[in-house]
């Protein structure tokens, strides 16, 4: 049941993403993206002070918002790495951004295209 409710959320969320994107075609930038990374850590950290029940956790957080935005993830996974030590949000921060653009990177540099 609980791989039933992350699908169904996310599958939702991805569709949501996606409307999102449409919405704000041709308009030379990622407004897009920006929105739903920004709308997602809002609605992220709402949700984290609700006290939802742990199937409403895995429907809302995991399955809509994961497939809304990961970035909604990351900013929860942060928050609480800051506030039990600043430099391990700090790390997470440094860390994911520096080894997501290189494996970016080497994934272009390697895909069969190039």
């Amino acid at each position: 049941m609980n791989f039933l409710l992350v699908a169904i959320g996310g599958a939702s969320g991805s569709v949501l993403r996606y409307l999102a994107s449409l919405l704000f075609l041709g308009m030379g930038w990622p407004w897009g993206t920006v929105l739903v990374n920004v709308l997602g850590s809002f609605v992220m950290g709402m949700l984290a002070g609700s006290g939802l029940s742990p199937q409403a956790r895995l429907f809302w957080m995991t399955g809509v918002l994961g497939g809304f935005t990961t970035f909604s993830a990351f900013s929860l996974e942060t928050a609480v790495l800051w506030q039990r030590a600043h430099w391990e949000g700090v790390a997470y921060v440094a860390l994911t951004l520096i080894l997501g653009l290189a494996a970016f990177g080497l994934g272009m540099r390697f895909s069969p295209g190039a």
